[in-house]
């Protein structure tokens, strides 16, 4: 797994998955103990800063919750909820790349990033132009909407510099995809 791929999955599990998620605790437990940082290959060391010192986890908990789950969700998570396009498209996309899909949406935010883990991970001949498609297409277009609204509604500072960091990452990556 190449440093891309870590980066799309550790942020697309943050969003993804409760903070109390077994799957989620070592990641939450790096990010409390600052082992992340050294390892992050990304130039972020001021947010990574800001986020360890946001991680408690009963405040994440929360935040998590009045966030993205329920009814009463301050932040709609699919590319559905800011556009007009259901995610019939985007389920056709990874289906025909060989990703195996459930029967949940797959055009929450952070099943977007992890499905560019994914395709990184599966190193097919046409790899880079379907996570530039990926991310041209199905990601990039409402997730400044999307991070926008994490940002305004999230109570805890975890979530608005993890807002902030993965807006950084996703312009970054989406960047190194041109150089591939």
């Amino acid at each position: 797994m190449n440093e891309f791929s870590i980066v799309c999955r550790i942020l697309g599990t943050l969003f993804n998955r409760a903070p109390q998620d077994p799957v989620l605790q070592p990641v939450i437990t790096m990010i409390a103990e600052g082992k992340l940082k050294p390892v992050w290959p990304l130039e972020q060391d001021a947010l990574l800063d800001r986020l360890q010192q946001e991680s408690v986890l009963s405040a994440i908990e929360a935040d998590y919750q009045a966030l993205f789950t329920g009814e009463s969700a301050g932040v709609a998570v699919c590319r559905s909820d800011y556009t007009d396009k259901d995610e019939s498209e985007i389920r056709q996309f990874l289906v025909e790349r060989g990703m195996p899909v459930s029967d949940a949406p797959v055009d929450q935010f952070g099943s977007l990033v992890l499905a560019a883990s994914w395709l990184e991970d599966q190193a097919a001949e046409d790899e880079v132009q379907a996570q530039i498609k990926l991310f041209d297409e199905y990601l990039l277009p409402w997730c400044g909407q999307f991070l926008g609204k994490v940002e305004a509604h999230a109570t805890s500072g975890f979530y608005r510099t993890l807002a902030i960091m993965t807006r950084e990452a996703l312009q970054a990556l989406r960047e190194e995809l041109d150089i591939d």
